[in-house]
């Protein structure tokens, strides 16, 4: 069994900046990663990819309108995938989740077996 647990949210204002951390346990979290990924879900809208990192290879992935914002990257001794976001906008106010997949799309959200609780990113005008 694999276990995320996120960590990180909280309020700030327009511009500001905030880094999300995704701690993975289990053993078998390494075995059957391939992708970490970060969804977000803001209220009354569907859950949405934002981003993920290849968890071997360090590749990225990023939903275009968090491009040039957003950085994900992943520490492997630690387990553990980060998620810094910078010049935050009122529109990135959600829920934000991390997800784990062994499967080869990392896009959508059926292929990842694993989820954390969420933690909540809300960003004030």
């Amino acid at each position: 069994q694999v276990q995320l647990v996120e960590s990180g949210g909280g309020l700030v204002q327009a511009e500001e900046s905030l880094r999300l951390s995704c701690a993975g346990s289990g053993r078998t979290f390494t075995r059957y990663t391939r992708y970490v990924g970060w969804f977000r879900q803001a209220p009354g809208k569907e859950r949405e990819f934002v981003c993920a990192i290849s968890w071997s290879g360090g590749s990225t992935y990023y939903k275009d309108s968090v491009k040039g914002r957003f950085t994900i990257s992943r520490d492997n001794a630690k387990n553990t995938v980060y998620l810094q976001m910078n010049g935050l906008k009122p529109e990135d106010t959600a829920v934000y989740y991390c997800a784990a997949t062994i499967d080869s799309d990392y896009t959508t959200i059926e292929p990842y077996n694993f989820w954390g609780q969420g933690t909540q990113v809300t960003v004030s005008s």
